[in-house]
This record gives C-alpha cells, structure tokens and sequence, in this order.
C-alpha cells in the first residue's frame, strides 16, 4: 500500500518561510516524480510544483524563484521550501506523485495517491 503524509504546514506573517514534507511509504525499489499542489478556500486545486526522478524541477509561475522543491529518495521524502511568503499562499497543500515505475517497484503503475494535506495560512 502506497501512503503519503505531508507535514510542516503552519501560520506565518507575509514574508516568512515554511518547509513542507511529504513522506512515502510502499515505494521501495520506485521511480516516481513527486508533486505539490495546493487548493485554497473556493478555488480549483493548482499545481504548485514537481520533481522528476531525475531531479529536475518546475515551478507555478507564481512561485517561482520563492519555492523550492527538494527530495531524499532514501527517506522517500519530498520537501518544498517556501521563501518569501504571501497571503495568496495560504491554502491547503497536498503532495501527490506520478505513476509508480520500476521492475522491482510493488506498487507499479500506480498513480494518483494523494496525502491528507497541511494547511499553509499566511496572513498581511
């Protein structure tokens, strides 16, 4: 069973830093891009940012250059580190990750689990 559980979600004032986590379980032996979304009160859901296996990363346009999107494949954690904080930011923010890849991966081919999400208030 694949399970991801973000964490480090907090309240700041603007212009302060938080780091979110995303740990995984059940992806021993897996290849996966990983990706952080966030979905504030009445909005759609946006895609923040990914991280390929290869460790190349993108960004939203407006984050870009304030966020950046880190992983230790040995602790199957993602982090996003956010600078530069704004009220715009505030949102719940959830970590995903891409099809489950591998010939000894378990779970392969999986795709579309999601964490239960760590809300991020950022207040003016």
């Amino acid at each position: 069973q694949v399970r991801l559980v973000e964490s480090g979600g907090d309240s700041v004032q603007a212009g302060g830093s938080l780091r979110l986590s995303c740990v995984g379980s059940g992806l021993d032996y897996c290849s996966y891009d990983m990706s952080w979304y966030r979905q504030a009160p009445g909005k759609e859901r946006e895609l923040v940012s990914t991280i390929r296996s290869d460790g190349s990363t993108t960004y939203a346009d407006s984050v870009l250059g304030r966020f950046t999107f880190s992983r230790d494949d040995a602790k199957k954690t993602g982090f996003l580190r956010m600078n530069s904080l704004r009220p715009e930011d505030t949102a719940m923010y959830y970590c995903t990750t891409g099809p489950l890849m591998g010939s000894f991966c378990d779970n392969a081919g999986l795709s579309n689990v999601w964490g239960q999400g760590t809300q991020v208030t950022v207040s003016s």
